[in-house]
């Protein structure tokens, strides 16, 4: 095959769901040169088993996140030196828009701005393609003999394929405006093996295997066009290579079925009787009759369809029968209406036995909805009023994503807020609709990838840093609410009265003293102005560090991928024993200034051993100094130690920093990692 395009690092969104894994197999196996990123957050109907075939390879990382996460999305693409992108991350379930729309709006059209965004400011984007969806030209005249070409009108009629169509109009414009390499694929039904079962093939073919009805909505004589995985994934392949920059391509087939024929053909496959086991339901809102492409275009750069609808029927059905647990539970997913399996807060999960991943004890998901409400226990009555409920701000933050999943643990309802921190109003809104007892502000401009962004972008940082944090603050105080606010101690430097390695950590009390970077400057800012405030909690958090080694913007997974660390003593906060007893504050109505850390330091040779200790034997690194470090970046960066007395007196269980570190992070990574 020719290669008019070669491109080097890949990033694939969504490639733990169904035709993205196909595709991420088929480019690691087919070029082992291409070196191959999955950003996935592992939502409902995504598995990392799909990429089992992947996993073993040299040039495979994947990176759980949310495409809706800035941050992230602006790190990998730095980090991993990207230079095309496939987009397949999406909410693809029709019957899931009919009820959860803004869900969709939210992955299909905010993901897609953010990736876009991301591509314009890194500026080294040479391919992005963008999977669409045959849905977005609407519905197909039934006595049609050609289909729709793609110059044809866009009249999307359900909210899924409303969004695809939004997403697309945003991806035109990208290009048009600002260069971007954009190439947009529409295509037809695909099915195969991996499919989660929400959709009609895997559906049928796993009720049909438990001898269950197979429901059909309407009178099922609505017409759709199927094509097999493998010949979608080449597809991909061909227009990855030879597609044109600017241009639109659908990936079609001429072969239709009605979709009650497709039951009678799986009801045969197990020699089941179509008239007895097939059942008519109601149909969706609006279920367009017809699908139909014209593909030529595509066909014009090599590719065709290789697998007919009776092999690869076949080959799915097998699948399927060989693994039937491949999903785990898919009851909620088999009824003929499943619009529940998008309830906000659901996410597949995942473990070492499962992935070859870490088992961590916390895995921020930057994909976090923004309502979860946790049951009552069981023993009190369904319209007892909780006694907690909290409203967390930050939902796309590493923070307020673990705060959210300590709610679930322990069973407080919660809330993330949708409002912009400046907007006074927006506050309001939330506090009058969430009705919290507590706030916690874990939403803030830390820097994209690092603190050096906000000394270019200084409006945008006192914005969100010292004006949001402060309306904030005034809001929770005018409804008489404690406002947990999560800071920084990197205001702090080491000085004649607090040198390194004294043992000697700066105090609560102490005036900041380190102004070397804008970020800080006005965290101290802020935190000397909310000290006006009785209701609020503030804790100065420094250099995170959780069990999850894979989170970028963890503090270990960070000097772990530099060429070269610094070798200097600070005080650290270990999330997975500081977070909850942030919540254990809250529940006491704690208030005041809190150095948030484990007592004692700990330097970045010393975290290093033990990451080769524990993790891996074969890790090596160099260090430089402060003068080398100040030549490669925009800012100082804060070092001190941090006197942890208060907390430690408040809350005497807890560690010091370098037993922590092993409690919570080498040790339980030890066992996943040698797993």
């Amino acid at each position: 095959m020719a290669t008019a395009y070669k491109p080097k690092n890949i990033l694939i969104t969504g490639a733990a769901g169904f035709i993205a894994s196909h595709v991420c197999n088929r480019l690691i196996r087919n070029y082992p040169e291409y070196k191959i990123v999955v950003l996935d957050k592992l939502d409902y109907c995504s598995n990392l088993k799909n990429l089992h075939p992947s996993r073993s390879s040299s040039n495979f990382k994947f990176i759980k996140g949310d495409i809706g996460s800035a941050d992230l999305v602006n790190f990998i693409l730095l980090t991993e030196s990207i230079d095309t992108i496939m987009h397949f991350a999406a909410q693809t379930h029709v019957d899931n828009s009919f009820g959860n729309s803004f869900e969709f709006t939210k992955n299909n059209i905010y993901g897609t701005h953010v990736l876009l965004e991301a591509c314009k400011v890194t500026g080294q984007i040479k391919r992005f393609i963008h999977v669409s969806t045959d849905e977005v030209y609407g519905e197909t005249d039934e006595d049609a003999v050609v289909g729709n070409h793609e110059a044809s009108q866009l009249l999307p009629t359900n909210p899924y394929s409303a969004t695809k169509a939004g997403a697309e109009m945003l991806v035109m414009a990208y290009g048009r405006s600002y260069g971007l390499p954009v190439i947009t694929t529409r295509g037809n039904n695909v099915y195969g093996p991996n499919q989660f079962p929400e959709k009609m093939i895997p559906k049928f073919i796993l009720l049909a295997m438990k001898g269950k009805p197979l429901p059909i909505h309407g009178d099922g004589s609505n017409v759709r066009s199927y094509l097999y995985c493998e010949d979608v994934a080449e597809a991909f392949e061909v227009i990855l290579h030879k597609g044109e920059v600017g241009h639109v391509y659908n990936i079609g087939t001429k072969k239709e079925r009605r979709v009650v024929d497709v039951a009678k053909e799986i009801c045969q496959l197990f020699s089941l009787n179509p008239d007895t086991q097939i059942k008519f339901v109601e149909n969706r809102p609006f279920n367009d009759q017809r699908y139909f492409l014209d593909d030529q275009k595509l066909k014009n750069l090599g590719w065709s369809e290789r697998t007919s609808w009776e092999e690869g029927l076949r080959k799915t059905m097998d699948w399927y029968v060989k693994n039937p647990e491949w999903w785990g539970d898919v009851s909620g997913a088999l009824l003929p209406h499943p619009k529940m399996l998008m309830v906000p807060g659901i996410e597949r999960k995942f473990d070492g036995t499962d992935t070859g991943a870490s088992a961590f004890s916390l895995s921020a998901s930057d994909s976090r909805e923004s309502h979860m409400v946790v049951p009552p226990p069981k023993n009190n009555p369904s319209t007892q009023k909780p006694s907690l409920k909290f409203l967390i701000y930050g939902k796309t933050g590493w923070i307020g994503g673990l705060l959210g999943k300590i709610c679930e643990k322990q069973g407080i309802p919660y809330e993330y807020g949708q409002g912009r921190l400046q907007e006074r109003s927006h506050l309001l809104a939330d506090i009058q609709s969430v009705k919290p007892t507590h706030v916690f502000n874990a939403a803030g401009v830390t820097g994209r990838p690092n603190v050096d962004w906000c000394e270019s972008h200084k409006p945008e940082t006192i914005r969100t840093n010292v004006v949001g944090t402060l309306t904030l603050a005034d809001v929770c105080r005018d409804h008489n609410l404690l406002m947990i606010n999560y800071a920084t101690g990197c205001i702090f430097e080491y000085d004649a009265a607090h040198p390194s390695r004294s043992g000697i950590g700066f105090k609560e009390e102490d005036t900041p003293n380190f102004t070397g970077s804008f970020y800080s400057k006005t965290k101290a800012m802020v935190e000397e102005l909310l000290k006006e405030y009785d209701n609020v909690c503030t804790l100065r958090v420094r250099m995170p560090i959780s069990s999850d080694l894979s989170n970028p913007r963890n503090f270990i997974t960070k000097i772990s991928r530099y060429d070269k660390v610094v070798d200097i003593p600070n005080s650290m906060t270990i999330l997975d024993e500081l977070l909850p007893i942030s919540v254990e504050m809250a529940k006491r109505n704690l208030r005041g200034l809190w150095n948030f850390t484990n007592p004692g330091v700990v330097s970045h040779n010393e975290i290093l051993e033990m990451y080769k200790k524990y993790i891996d034997p074969s890790f090596k690194w160099t260090n430089f100094t402060l003068e080398e470090q100040a030549k490669v970046i925009v800012a100082p960066r804060s070092n001190n130690e941090m006197d942890a007395s208060k907390l430690k007196k408040e809350f005497p269980e807890l560690l010091p920093i370098k037993e922590s570190l092993i409690k919570y992070v080498f040790e339980p990574n030890k066992k996943a990692f040698s797993g």
